[in-house]
């Protein structure tokens, strides 16, 4: 195996510290069970979604952020189809397609062919996201700058009270990664493990959840796939299972999301004496 993204090492097998959880007798069950993620709103903020790609299929629309010297804010939104320019957005949308079958897929692109973008599209991005009432928001990308730390936090915040739940890989290399770190978002990286749902809590924040993102065969452009490793390919596997569990919970506010997501949890432990259906 190859060296690791940074802040997976918190989920190595032999780091796991058991947690305490909801009393659910199977928290799986309760919190996915039966659901498809129908009715879900899905937003994929990246380099673009290919709905070609037979592992994606169609997408419900979406907007690309693109740099214009010219608009007031030094990009304009374009409304409507447009392309992957890398096959990252695709790979994402098509994990979550995999576990949330009939969700609800936007795609909002921010990043560049380089897979780079400007920290004004990534936040433009994500208040797209939160103006047109996307339940959820995968972000397998992160920024490390300071100067857009106030501006990515405000948008966390009003995405929590929104209740646009915001799922963000961390930066595979050590440092500052937002807003992933934010409290008010669910934060990923990833971890061995061949079950889609295999999830970890970690009880040491600021990453949060431990999830398949190892030698992942992802979709890519033109139709093909690729083996991959990165905290982006984990975090569209939590996307999913929030998709899923809003489908069948949709009451559920993202502080109660998290809650749910360390309940099913594999280091989750609960009280026998405690458990209930």
């Amino acid at each position: 195996m190859s060296l690791l993204p940074a802040w997976s090492e918190a989920f190595a097998d032999d780091q796991l510290a058991a947690v305490g959880a909801l009393p659910i007798a199977d928290a799986r069950t309760w919190a996915f069970g039966g659901s498809t993620g129908a009715g879900v709103k899905v937003a994929i903020v990246d380099s673009g979604v290919d709905p070609s790609h037979p592992r994606v299929g169609p997408i419900q629309g979406g907007v690309a952020m693109v740099v214009d010297p010219e608009a007031e804010n030094g990009y304009r939104e374009e409304e409507g189809p447009h392309e992957d320019l890398v096959g990252h957005g695709t790979a994402c949308a098509a994990i979550v397609r995999s576990l949330a079958p009939d969700a609800e897929i936007y795609s909002v692109r921010v990043l560049g062919a380089n897979l780079k973008g400007r920290g004004g599209l990534f936040h433009a991005g994500i208040v797209w996201a939160i103006e047109h009432g996307m339940h959820v928001a995968n972000l397998s990308l992160s920024s490390k700058s300071e100067t857009l730390y106030a501006a990515l936090h405000d948008a966390a915040d009003e995405a929590y009270f929104r209740r646009t739940v915001l799922v963000s890989a961390a930066n595979n290399q050590p440092g500052p990664t937002y807003p992933s770190q934010f409290s008010s978002v669910i934060s990923v990286a990833c971890r061995p493990g061949a079950d889609p749902l295999g999830l970890a809590t970690n009880p040491t924040p600021p990453v949060e959840f431990g999830a398949r993102g190892i030698d992942v065969d992802v979709a890519w452009l033109g139709g093909g796939s690729m083996v991959a490793t990165g905290n982006s390919f984990a975090a569209p596997h939590v996307t999913g299972m929030v998709a899923l569990m809003l489908a069948k919970h949709p009451h559920l506010t993202t502080f109660q999301v998290k809650a749910v997501l360390q309940a099913v949890s594999e280091n989750a432990q609960v009280d026998p004496g405690e458990v209930s259906d």
